[in-house]
């Protein structure tokens, strides 16, 4: 989970940009912030046809919200919208068995099954709730998909469909416990004796005829009353389940509401939001394995797990507690208190980026489960002992900040015993193999960063998307599963994301370049030419001359080492001398923004080219906290958000200066969400470096953010104040004096529009000047609409025109 950004318009890609030709039409506001889809329309969610020979793909519908659906044939390039009636007869995101003779999908929430030889297709479900996961068993006999929490087996044989279990948090009604008071009622009442014997004999016989008879749905198992059901997994072969549970009674704590002003029904309107980091933490959860075939249940405890018995937020621990103490909070005091033992969830696909939190081995004899420290210091990687019923440790990653949310993908190798993970433990993302009983070892090694981890169909290869080139360069990269060089597949230097073909002869490709939008191509997966299946792109877009941006080299003054940028500026390099500059700060903190495919931030750059032709320079940054220059990048926030950022960005204008001749009385800085904190930590802890800055949905105090992005690089705030009060803007309010415009969006359930209002109020009642707030009425964190982009931007133009650079002083 990533909150703090933009919404991504689509994956990262590339192709040239240089091809652009020459318009002699001047950029206006009006024509960069309209609806984007005079750009054209990006490429998503690409996927292979059953048979390998065409690729489907999604476009947005021009004026519309609605995705259509599209196939292109391989071979021939030739591509098409499909129709409603065609939609129904699309394949949908397939899965195969083993011998790739049966492959299964999921089309509008119910299960299809396909025999790949004569593509003779058969529904499975018809039903309105929506299945999902679908696979094959072990032996291939039956497929397996679940429902919500519940899972089904359909035998491909006969065609019949039944609950792999039915499963019951609760004790058994009809097995109540021995106690004295019944014993001696049986013993004093021989009615009582007899009834209660007429009945066990009949639940043994029904329990003895539904063993004989598979013909039988399978009768409920209780589970007793451990809790909430969270997740279940079934095993391929059908043997086992795993179930994660939390407690039952947990609340949820209270939440901030944002008012919707401009209505439909003409009143406003409350919307519930998230709660306030530290004001409840997640819950706990807990592991139990099932044997479906024995009918019993054993928790798995975690208090083996190494580490988990450690606190490794004791010195800060310990501060608080005496200073709470010695101002008489005794009981504050208390409840921050270690426990005995670290609570700990399962890491899920709800709360990750990569990777699900239980992974079956094909064979269903193994499983691995991915653990995480609620305080976020810990991931472990275990598997289950079937026989002492108990979890056996293959992996632990620590970090005295705080374990990275995303790079956690993991798995089995095809022969069902060997472990694959992804790990940040050298200070980079990396892919391992942990036979099992034996020793780690690493498949890619490096200053760069792996992710995206693919295992081909025949086993033999992992793809994966690494920066191995330039930390801004993406591209596909394969190396043996066994061990081997990692080799280059593909060219395209901006790209994000790929899918392998059935055969694993093919890869279909997203790409992008500055100026381009995501674009599929196809080429052979060992390696060699691509081609370009799609171009979604616009002529009013492309015939314009756009300003590629120069990666470029700024040195730490702090020992950071290099912080890339992306530079705007005239063609002619000496005509930018003595230009006002502004800083372009993004957002997310943990995302990359200097790179060579698409930007999120496109209105930005296509703003940047504007400010070009105004006779501004810019610069936009991958400050510390940006994803792909490592952990030790990624962690030096910790604790002390836009304190190293801030050293970056002034590091930034002192290279403005030196390199471009910009005059340091005349920068500007800019940038929404993180990017909008950062503007204000520029201004309010650096006054006087940046002449204005335009804070756009910023925070401003990270106590009024959420739990999960925030406890992660702060901790909580009751137990760690300190690095709240560092890294809170608010707390710097007394320090502005630079001319400032804070924009929001109302009904921002993201950072809530509150933040700058409680900001505004404060430099009211210290009395600054030149400071002004924008609100919009229709916006949430990410705006929408072209006519809030045309406002917010004008107000931000007029800001740096007027205090940059200096017209209407």
């Amino acid at each position: 989970m990533r909150p703090l950004f933009f919404a991504v318009l689509a994956a990262l890609a590339a192709a040239p940009a240089a091809q652009a030709q020459t318009s002699p039409a001047r950029l206006d506001m009006e024509t960069i912030m309209a609806n984007p889809e005079w750009i054209g329309t990006a490429v998503e969610s690409p996927y292979w046809s059953i048979d390998g020979r065409s690729l489907y793909y999604s476009l947005k519908r021009e004026g519309s919200k609605v995705r259509d659906l599209y196939r292109v044939d391989v071979a021939s390039g030739q591509a098409s919208k499909l129709d409603p009636a065609a939609v129904a007869q699309a394949d949908g995101r397939a899965v195969f068995d083993r011998s790739h003779r049966k492959a299964a999908f999921v089309a509008h929430g119910d299960v299809f099954l396909v025999d790949v030889g004569t593509g003779r297709r058969t529904q499975i479900t018809r039903t309105p709730e929506a299945e999902s996961s679908p696979r094959f068993s072990a032996d291939g006999a039956s497929l397996q998909f679940r429902q919500g929490n519940q899972w089904f087996v359909h035998d491909i044989a006969s065609g019949i469909t039944a609950p792999a279990a039915v499963l019951q948090l609760a004790d058994d009604p009809q097995a109540k416990p021995s106690s004295a008071l019944s014993d001696e009622q049986l013993r004093l009442f021989s009615t009582l004796r007899k009834l209660k014997s007429d009945k066990d004999a009949q639940r043994a016989n029904d329990e003895a005829l539904a063993a004989a008879d598979p013909s039988r749905a399978p009768k409920t198992l209780w589970l007793g009353d451990v809790g909430q059901l969270v997740d279940t997994e079934l095993s391929p072969d059908g043997r086992w389940m795993l179930v994660v549970t939390q407690p039952k009674d947990r609340k949820a704590g209270k939440a901030p509401e944002v008012t919707h002003f401009v209505t439909e029904s003409g009143y406003s309107e409350q919307q519930s939001t998230r709660v306030y980091v530290g004001r409840n933490d997640p819950a706990p959860q807990s592991l139990m394995l099932v044997d479906l075939a024995g009918r019993k249940s054993y928790p798995l405890k975690t208090d083996a797990l190494p580490g988990i018995k450690d606190d490794p937020l004791k010195d800060i621990r310990a501060r608080t507690i005496a200073s709470l103490e010695k101002d008489g909070q005794a009981d504050q005091a208390k409840a921050l208190k270690a426990p005995d033992l670290r609570a700990v969830r399962i890491i899920s696909d709800a709360d990750d980026g990569g990777g699900g939190g239980i992974v079956w081995s094909d064979d269903g004899q193994n499983v691995a489960v991915q653990l995480r420290a609620i305080d976020n210091k810990d991931r472990w990687i275990a598997t289950v002992d079937f026989g002492n019923h108990q979890l056996v440790t293959q992996h632990r990653l620590t970090d005295k900040a705080w374990i990275n949310w995303n790079f956690n993908d993991f798995g089995f190798l095809h022969d069902n015993r060997t472990l694959w993970y992804m790990s940040e433990e050298s200070g980079w993302s990396h892919l391992y193999v942990k036979p099992a009983g034996g020793k780690a070892r690493a498949l890619t090694e490096g200053k760069f960063e792996t992710s995206h981890p693919v295992l081909s169909e025949d086993g033999q290869w992992f793809y994966v998307r690494t920066n191995q080139a330039a930390p801004y360069s993406y591209d596909v990269y394969r190396v043996p599963a066994n061990g081997g060089q990692l080799t280059r597949v593909t060219q395209f230097q901006g790209m994000d994301d790929f899918v392998l073909s059935p055969d694993g002869k093919q890869l279909g490709v997203l790409h992008s370049s500055p100026y381009v939008l995501p674009q599929l191509a196809v080429q052979d997966a060992s390696g060699g030419a691509s081609r370009d299946l799609t171009n979604t792109m616009k002529s009013a877009f492309t015939a314009r001359q756009w300003i590629a941006p120069q990666m470029v080299p700024v040195a730490s003054s702090h020992g950071a080492g290099t912080i890339w940028a992306k530079y705007y500026g005239p063609a002619d390099a000496g005509a930018a001398a003595s230009r006002p500059a502004v800083i372009f700060v993004h957002g997310a903190g943990y995302l990359q923004n200097v790179t060579l495919g698409w930007s999120n931030y496109f209105r930005e750059q296509m703003f940047h080219n504007l400010l070009v032709q105004k006779g501004y320079v810019v610069l936009d940054m991958d400050y510390r906290a940006s994803e792909g220059y490592g952990r030790d990048w990624r962690t030096a926030i910790y604790r002390q958000m836009g304190h190293p950022e801030l050293e970056d960005l002034l590091d930034g204008k002192a290279w403005l200066v030196k390199n471009h001749g910009v005059d340091p009385k005349r920068v500007g800085i800019y940038g929404g969400s993180y990017g909008g904190f950062m503007t204000l930590m520029a201004l309010l802890r650096a006054p006087g470096e940046f002449a204005a800055g335009s804070a756009l949905r910023p925070v401003t105090d990270w106590t009024t953010y959420n739990h999960e992005y925030t406890s992660n690089i702060l901790n909580d705030p009751q137990l760690d104040p300190e690095a709240y009060a560092a890294s809170s803007p608010i707390e710097y309010a007394d320090k502005l004096q630079d001319a400032l415009i804070i924009q929001h969006g109302l009904i921002d359930d993201n950072v809530l529009a509150s933040d700058s209002i409680r900001l505004y109020q404060r430099f009211i009642e210290l009395h600054k000047k030149n400071f002004w707030m924008s609100l919009y009425p229709m916006e949430r964190h990410g705006f929408v609409h072209p006519d809030s982009w045309f406002d917010e931007y004008r107000r931000i133009d007029e800001l740096f025109d007027t205090y940059v650079k200096g017209v209407g002083r």
